[in-house]
């Protein structure tokens, strides 16, 4: 999707410059699915925006901090049912049912995660066959290293993840200037 560019070449506004751009990506890979779970969703922003663009979509946010899934109340007001916003653990999802989604996605969160396999495994469950995970995150010597000194994965690790956890199809690939990891795998029919 774009050439890698070095991080020091890059302003410190960078990300907030792609954001509009990665919603509308995002949007457009997982358009078919009529139940998306947000894993790692914050304030739900991007749950919101997804119900805003689709037509019949629905979508489950899951962020483990209450503070911000308060933030989101109004927009679940607002949804008429399309949007819930849940405080929770993405290691341990009891909140969904087996195999309830059509499609994961986990935006710049996968590195949060205390235990990213546990976590890939509970995403493994509320999939339906055939149904897709996303990960979009910040690589390993990326802008977003250098402004805030975080732990990030190689995108070699990602998938080595992905594989390990069971899932199909999985392709790896750097997007927006090689600053950010896009990751895709499937839940094949077992």
């Amino acid at each position: 999707m774009s050439s890698e560019v070095a991080p020091a070449d890059l302003p410190d506004d960078f990300y907030e410059k792609i954001h509009s751009r990665l919603q509308q990506i995002i949007y457009e890979e997982l358009r078919e699915a009529r139940h998306v779970v947000d894993i790692g969703c914050g304030d739900c922003g991007l749950a919101k925006y997804l119900i805003e663009v689709g037509d019949d979509q629905r979508v489950t946010g899951v962020d483990s901090g209450a503070a911000k899934i308060a933030e989101s109340e109004e927009a679940v007001e607002e949804s008429e049912g399309r949007l819930l916003c849940i405080e929770a653990d993405a290691a341990h999802l009891d909140c969904l049912a087996d195999e309830v989604a059509e499609a994961v996605v986990m935006t710049r969160a996968l590195h949060e995660m205390a235990d990213p396999a546990a976590v890939l495994a509970e995403v493994m469950r509320v999939l339906r066959s055939g149904g897709k995970l996303l990960i979009v995150d910040f690589p390993r010597d990326s802008l977003a290293q250098r402004l805030w000194d975080e732990d990030y994965f190689a995108p070699d690790e990602v998938e080595a993840m992905l594989r390990a956890a069971g899932y199909s199809g999985v392709a790896v690939s750097l997007i927006e200037r090689g600053q950010m990891i896009w990751a895709t795998g499937l839940k094949l029919a077992g």
